[in-house]
């Protein structure tokens, strides 16, 4: 990535050579160019007065925050996965450790911002969540720049600068990326719940509909796939689980808000059950959603959360089941690399005889890639739209001499 800021190799994490994908996009550049020169009738900020007061949130793979680290910025995600390709890529870049503070989305954020830099989230819900929680910490005086490509930028987006943070307006589009500019005003938040509050977490009690998940609550911080209800997959995917885990230790993979791993414990008082996910808002939902089902008690420490890249983190060999919703998405991309990974994550972190389960569309044809994986593949339920899949994994069998 080249920019008035010098250039960077920059990757996404995991590294694989063969992904395509860039860790940087047109609307990066474009409010990179915008702070270093300034874009129409905006002039450049100025960095160097507001070192260590800048607070990039969004920032997809660390590309701003590589190329603005010698303003030693803040940098808040909900991704684990952004956080550890934000370290390999300040890391190549010869950044001193420490230069780039790292904060998640459940953290405190800083005490005073001077400049607040927004790439505009996939979820409505996670901006405005951050946004209220970032209002407190503004004044009049800071500079405040978002920026998305074209389709992530709709009224609703600009809508929620104005509401929580001050007048707002956009720039023209640049190779289908667009600035978003706002004026912070002490006044515009004060519709807003005391203190930047957040109508987040939301909780809801599933229906009879939820199979093993009926009855439970369901407790969801921003962010998550589908915060708001229950989506239609994990539905018909509690209607599905094994219901016989007799004790075992149990994944639930890429958790949300961790319906499916709560309904086992409640099922089965002695099964051990790890909440695993790479957004730190979905295992604080899990967190939530498995405490508000399953208080304290005999169950006390049978419960493990893992924030992470995947099953990467597990001992091979350790686990005896694995359910799983995966996504097909990363950002705006549309890709299977995520599920893939996470399929051979699970082979290796299960024990022979061990079984995953997957709830996917069926389009996607995963069944494919599993009898490839584990040799097998076996559909369990379907209906027009959906598909569980169960694959087991086998026992290493003996060459012929």
């Amino acid at each position: 990535m080249t920019t008035p800021f010098g250039s960077h190799e920059l990757t996404r994490f995991p590294e694989d050579p063969r992904d395509r994908l860039r860790a940087w996009d047109a609307a990066d550049e474009y409010l990179l160019r915008h702070l270093h020169g300034g874009t129409g009738e905006r002039g450049p900020v100025d960095l160097s007065a507001a070192a260590g007061r800048i607070t990039v949130f969004g920032d997809r793979w660390g590309a701003l925050a590589t190329a603005l680290a010698a303003y030693r910025p803040v940098q808040i995600t909900d991704s684990y996965l952004t956080r550890a390709a934000t370290g390999a890529n300040l890391r190549r870049a010869g950044v001193p450790e420490g230069a780039v503070t790292l904060l998640t989305t459940q953290d405190a954020p800083p005490e005073r911002i001077d400049v607040l830099l927004v790439r505009v989230p996939k979820s409505l819900a996670l901006l405005e969540d951050q946004l209220l929680r970032l209002a407190p910490h503004v004044h009049a005086g800071t500079v405040v720049v978002g920026a998305g490509m074209v389709k992530e930028i709709h009224t609703s987006t600009l809508d929620l600068f104005e509401r929580i943070l001050g007048p707002t307006r956009t720039s023209l589009a640049e190779k289908k990326a667009r600035l978003i500019f706002c004026t912070p005003d002490p006044a515009a938040g004060e519709g807003t719940p005391s203190g930047g509050g957040s109508r987040w977490p939301l909780a809801y009690t599933l229906d009879g509909d939820a199979g093993s998940g009926a009855g439970l609550t369901a407790v969801n911080h921003a962010g998550i796939f589908c915060a708001d209800r229950l989506d239609v997959g994990t539905r018909f995917f509690l209607q599905s689980i094994p219901n016989n885990t007799a004790g075992a230790r149990v994944v639930d993979l890429g958790c949300g808000n961790g319906i499916v791993g709560t309904a086992v414990a409640v099922a089965d008082p002695e099964a051990e059950v790890v909440f695993a996910d790479e957004s730190y808002q979905a295992v604080a939902s899990a967190r939530a959603t498995y405490e508000a089902n399953v208080p304290g008690g005999s169950r006390r420490g049978r419960a493990e959360f893992l924030v992470g890249d995947g099953l990467a983190m597990l001992p091979a060999a350790s686990v005896d089941l694995v359910l799983s919703n995966p996504p097909f998405h990363s950002h705006q991309a549309t890709t299977d690399a995520t599920a893939l990974r996470m399929f051979a994550q699970s082979r290796r972190a299960l024990r022979p005889g061990g079984e995953l389960w997957i709830v996917a569309n069926r389009h996607l044809g995963y069944h494919t890639h599993l009898r490839r994986l584990f040799g097998n593949s076996e559909v369990v339920a379907g209906e027009p739209r959906f598909v569980v899949l169960r694959a087991v994994k086998r026992e290493k069998r003996p060459r012929p001499m």
